[in-house]
């Protein structure tokens, strides 16, 4: 199995800040509102040649009446059942609090290693009042300065000794796990359809527009199939991104797009698709990630015989060009077709793997060029003599001709749709480029 630390405390501890010290990457998000992070999440770090998961908690608070801290608390305790260590963290800043106390009370019941890391100790007079954290009687204790790193080396020595060399290769072999982003506009429905997806409450899902804030990684290993998922915070129009928060949400869900690879877009079914889901589909494309087009709440549409079918017609107009994209109707919350999109999903993904050899696509490619040749520029013919596929992860192929510069858009468009034709890339955008031979 692979390794899992997990870091809980309360509020405004500095638990973020740390997570992303310990990923090099600023994954979570860090503001001096308590509460920011919400749901738990995700990441694998790199100590000394030891890979580990990471997981982020949101600021625990006992026995709070507030619906989100009731929830965070729930997801603490979700990410301390996962780990296998758990660094607990206190403020040298404050001193001592009930709910360190009441966090300390749950952790003790625990069986699992706890390293009590005392931050914000960045001075010697800091060092002395952290003196006090002794008494809540951990074996492990560690004074550090997530903000600056001070201290960190040591605390990171003593997890990696738990880690065995097979439990870090795990962690490595998961990284490299095909990766689905859920994207869309806040209250399409993503958080639904990840806890739909996999039968357990691992998000924060309520009615108020911009529950999620963080992206979310999620380790899927059902029915033989093996992938992580992505839940990421909705994305909406600039001029609508008021709070500093919300603007980092979007900026990290845009990220988990660069990092996914393949897209699954949910759209309302009931609104319809908007200029705003066509901004993220051509986001999505532009950046290459396939994508799967989920048209969610299909249930609350009263249907008649073609509703469906003239409901696709209408999209594929929209999205022109890039139109061969499988659209799926599915309900997330009565998990309709929603593991039909994860099968989808995950041919996407093949199709965006998909190497064609050189000899099979000239053969197609040149045969399809002799039937409709490049127009003549200038009393020139263009001559298109050979095709190949770059090695790069967005499918790609350059064809070499003597005017590389003259082949316009329609005759581009007519090679894609070649392309597509002979060899599977549905939901995969190509890219096409020309070159001098």
């Amino acid at each position: 199995m692979s390794f899992t630390l997990a870091i809980t405390g309360r509020p405004n501890v500095g638990k973020s800040t740390l997570f992303n010290r310990l990923l090099e990457q600023r994954k979570a998000i860090v503001d001096d509102v308590s509460g920011v992070t919400r749901d738990r999440q995700y990441g694998v770090a790199d100590w000394n040649g030891k890979l580990f998961n990471v997981i982020d908690t949101g600021g625990f608070v006992a026995g709070s009446e507030d619906v989100f801290e009731k929830e965070i608390a729930k997801q603490v305790l979700i990410a301390v059942d996962e780990a296998d260590a758990i660094i607990f963290m206190v403020d040298a800043a404050t001193g001592m609090t009930d709910l360190d106390d009441s966090m300390a009370a749950l952790l003790r019941k625990s069986t699992k290693p706890v390293f009590l890391t005392v931050n914000k100790v960045d001075n010697n007079e800091r060092l002395l009042e952290a003196a006090e954290f002794y008494s809540m009687g951990f074996d492990n204790i560690f004074f550090i300065a997530s903000a600056s790193g001070s201290g960190t080396g040591e605390l990171l020595d003593a997890i990696t000794k738990l880690i065995t060399d097979d439990a870090s290769e795990e962690t490595r072999e998961m990284a490299e796990l095909p990766k689905f982003a859920i994207i869309g506009q806040p209250n399409t429905g993503k958080s639904s359809l990840l806890n739909a997806l996999i039968g357990q409450e691992r998000t924060i899902v309520s009615e108020i527009a911009g529950t999620t804030r963080d992206t979310i990684h999620t380790h899927y290993n059902l029915f033989q199939k093996e992938f992580v998922l992505i839940d990421t915070a909705g994305i909406r129009r600039k001029n609508k991104v008021n709070e500093d928060l919300e603007f980092y949400s979007v900026i990290r869900a845009i990220k988990a797009m660069d990092e996914a690879d393949v897209c699954l877009l949910l759209i309302d079914a009931v609104k319809g698709i908007t200029a705003q889901d066509i901004n993220i589909f051509s986001l999505a494309a532009r950046k290459g990630k396939g994508i799967v087009l989920l048209v969610n709440k299909w249930d609350l549409v009263s249907k008649e015989t073609n509703t469906a079918r003239e409901m696709e017609k209408e999209l594929r107009q929209k999205l022109a060009p890039f139109t061969d994209v499988p659209i799926l109707f599915i309900s997330a919350r009565e998990k309709t077709r929603i593991f039909k999109a994860i099968e989808t999903a995950l041919e996407v993904y093949a199709n965006r793997q998909r190497k064609v050899p050189t000899s099979q696509l000239n053969d197609t490619i040149l045969k399809a060029i002799e039937g409709y040749h490049p127009p003549v520029v200038r009393g020139h013919p263009v001559k298109i003599k050979y095709v190949t596929q770059l090695p790069t992860a967005v499918p790609s192929f350059a064809f070499f001709c003597n005017f590389p510069d003259d082949i316009k858009q329609p005759y581009k468009n007519y090679l894609e749709n070649k392309l597509r034709e002979n060899f599977d890339f549905t939901g995969v955008p190509l890219r096409l480029y020309f070159r001098k031979k």
